[in-house]
């Protein structure tokens, strides 16, 4: 199943009819749709040669693309004649195939790298020698986040300057959910969204005629499902001490966010948690957030600690936690001890994650009553605002709340109380998020009040 990525098909078609050479680095966290993406957009060209890297040997890696090369231009002289290394091919690519292909992909390129270390610097080699004049349109893809940007992407790396564009393939969003499990309530796929989060090759995984309990039984809890292990997977091969990381990341997972929080429950030193952290940072796993308002954030002090992948959360928080009892089968005692208990509130953080997504979708359609520069959480020592966003005139200040009550009366005076610790500025909204509806009075007062939103996820 293919949903949505416009954007980056849009980027694609845009290279592809640019006349002239392009190298693309495409890139992003394994199962998030990369491949797909790619073959969604070759099956509408006519000219392209696929290539999938393996864990083979550089010669077997030869022989492949050679016969890749072979099927697509039917050069007699390939069919028992592979490549002997990669500088011809390439030098093949660009001087031979130009009329005949545009497009050029090769998938999960940092395989092709490990059967030879030298391999950037060669491609750079042709590339500037007869890439750059091909009319080629080259794209490397990967999954190895940290190989991408230090050997690929880094000041340092030998194809740096040569790229004439970049995707990172972020996950899907919430409002993607409905489209892969369309017999869910919103609610249900709220539920779907908190715990797999936006990683197509997870969502696919829930039957949509299954309740979420029936899928997470059968699709995370059981041991020889395969979601149940993947977290632990990902992380063995991106990370040299997996062990140190597991234990930050169930910390965070467990609420323990400030440094000195994480520090003490770990038992790590100060500068090595801050050295392993930046390290998630960096595969896109958590993120330090910092007040929306703040002019300076790598400086603040009020930042913590978040995972920001929604099945790493979950995983985290639910399963690793429990492998002793799953391991066993203990299955309905996870689910009905630990995670139905809590999942509510797990979920309610999530759920101000995709209002978040809502509210800035909003913006970008100019559907707001304000445009809007910045968006984001907003919180000091003693009070927070879920959702603040605000340009230089005006703020619009949101509560989200995932409760089973309605919200009433109460709860905008209770916003409206928070709003006083802000600068003042000349105009206020006040916007509203209800897992539950509304009140009648509370909907009577937002028809009287046009400064009172209620949002819901209808676009």
């Amino acid at each position: 199943m293919f949903v949505n990525r416009k954007e980056e098909l849009s980027l694609l078609n845009k290279l592809y009819k640019s006349n002239k050479s392009e190298l693309l680095i495409l890139y992003g966290r394994r199962r998030i749709g990369k491949t797909e993406l790619m073959r969604k957009f070759a099956e509408t060209k006519k000219k392209t040669i696929f290539f999938s890297s393996d864990l083979s040997s550089e010669n077997e890696q030869l022989r492949q693309f050679s016969e890749v090369i072979y099927n697509s231009t039917k050069d007699s002289f390939l069919e028992n004649n592979p490549f002997l290394n990669w500088e011809s091919l390439f030098k093949y690519i660009f001087d031979h195939i130009s009329g005949h292909t545009r497009m050029i992909i090769i998938d999960e390129f940092p395989y092709l790298c490990s059967s030879n270390k030298a391999l950037p610097s060669i491609l750079q080699k042709v590339w500037d020698k007869k890439g750059k004049d091909s009319k080629i349109f080259l794209v490397l893809c990967g999954s190895y986040m940290s190989f991408m940007e230090k050997e690929i992407l880094s000041v340092k790396s030998p194809l740096y300057g040569r790229r004439t564009a970049q995707l990172f393939l972020e996950p899907l969003k919430f409002t993607d959910m409905k489209h892969f499990i369309p017999n869910y309530s919103i609610n249900e796929n709220v539920y779907a969204y908190s715990i797999l989060g936006g990683t197509p090759a997870y969502i696919v995984k829930f039957n949509k005629m299954s309740s979420i309990e029936k899928n997470v039984k059968k699709e995370i809890l059981d041991k020889n499902s395969f979601l149940y292990r993947e977290p632990k997977f990902m992380l063995m091969e991106e990370l040299r001490e997996p062990s140190i990381y597991f234990s930050i990341l169930e910390a965070i997972s467990f609420g323990k966010n400030r440094l000195n929080d994480i520090v003490q429950h770990t038992g790590i030193g100060r500068i090595k948690t801050i050295k392993y952290l930046s390290v998630l940072i960096g595969l896109y796993i958590i993120k330090r957030d910092v007040p929306v308002t703040e002019e300076k954030p790598y400086k603040s002090r009020k930042g913590f600690y978040k995972i920001i992948d929604p099945y790493f959360r979950f995983w985290f928080r639910f399963v690793y936690p429990n492998f002793s009892y799953l391991e066993e089968r203990d299955i309905d005692y996870v689910w009905n001890k630990k995670i139905k208990p809590n999942i509510d509130s797990f979920t309610g953080l999530i759920y101000e994650d995709i209002c978040l997504q809502k509210v800035k979708l909003l913006n970008r359609m100019n559907k707001l009553p304000m445009e809007c520069d910045r968006i984001g959480r907003w919180w000091n020592r003693d009070n927070e605002i879920d959702i603040l966003a605000y340009n230089k005139n005006s703020y619009l200040v949101i509560e989200c709340k995932w409760r089973t009550k309605k919200i009433g009366i109460n709860i905008f005076n209770e916003l409206e109380a928070k709003i006083k610790l802000l600068p003042p500025k000349n105009k206020l909204y006040y916007g509203f998020f209800s897992k539950s509806g509304f009140t009648e009075k509370f909907i009577k007062l937002s028809k009287e009040n046009r400064n009172i939103l209620l949002f819901d996820f209808n676009i």
